[in-house]
């Protein structure tokens, strides 16, 4: 029994668990604002000082992630701003919003065909969500605080988080320098809005069973043509999942972090 023990003990040692503690460093908040409510959780730099401006980065979630527990978004993305390395290397404040149940980032009609393969309607205009519009004033009360630095402020996104991005970008064109939308989408239309202002990497598994890859080929394809910088990267028989390569890139956080606007 106490061989057995002491090897536990030396698996646990060797192999440290991702435990729930980890990502309580991410402080839970709610923004409130009239009839407008969202819950996420702040991740601050080590040793934060209000009195500094800190850049921003903001990570939308999936479909799957939507809820009301104020951590089902922290799934995918969250630990890699939680390594110790980037903390030191990128300080920044960084934010999971949790879309509610029955919101969507994106202004999107989704048909599910017979096949049970999806078909998406992006809108390019109207007005937003009432997650989105959540979004939008949780953005402007971050800035209010005058700790974020609006020279550099990113956006990110998975699946529906993708096609969130790529929303916000063209409600706020003028607030983001970067942006990452893993495996979205939005209306082509839209990319003359933010092209010049934002630069873009955009990920997408190339076997994608759910949100087809074109739609990121689109996006991309069109934000080249309004004179913008993307980035396109499709990975080989990857499905869905694309997250997990996108955020395990050694590139993504030196590139995101690039980016800074002139002043």
């Amino acid at each position: 029994m106490k061989q057995y023990l002491i090897i536990l003990l030396l698996a646990v040692l060797a192999f440290p668990a991702q435990s729930q503690s980890s990502l309580d460093a991410y402080e839970r908040k709610v923004f409130r604002k009239g009839d407008d409510s969202l819950q996420y959780r702040i991740l601050y730099p080590k040793n934060f000082d209000p009195k500094v401006q800190y850049p921003l980065v903001l990570i939308l979630h999936g479909a799957g992630e939507r809820g009301d527990d104020n951590e089902a978004q922290l799934a995918y993305g969250a630990k890699l701003f939680l390594e110790p390395e980037n903390r030191e290397k990128y300080p920044a404040i960084v934010v999971f919003p949790q879309c509610p149940k029955d919101s969507y980032w994106a202004n999107v009609n989704i048909v599910t065909n017979e096949d049970k393969s999806r078909t998406f309607n992006f809108l390019k205009k109207g007005k937003p969500t009432k997650a989105m519009n959540a979004l939008i004033g949780l953005v402007n009360e971050l800035e209010s605080t005058g700790s974020i630095n609006e020279n550099q402020e990113y956006i990110g996104g998975l699946s529906m988080g993708g096609m969130g991005t790529f929303e916000m970008l063209r409600r706020k064109p003028d607030t983001f320098v970067a942006a990452f939308p893993i495996c979205g989408g939005g209306h082509p239309a839209t990319a003359k809005k933010f092209a010049k202002r934002v630069d873009l990497w955009v990920f997408h598994g190339e076997e994608d069973s759910v949100v087809p890859v074109e739609k990121s080929k689109i996006m991309a394809e069109a934000i080249l043509k309004a004179g913008g910088n993307v980035k396109l990267t499709l990975y080989p028989g990857v499905d869905h999942n694309s997250w997990d390569y996108a955020f395990a890139e050694p590139d993504l956080l030196p590139w995101l972090f690039s980016h800074k606007k002139e002043e």
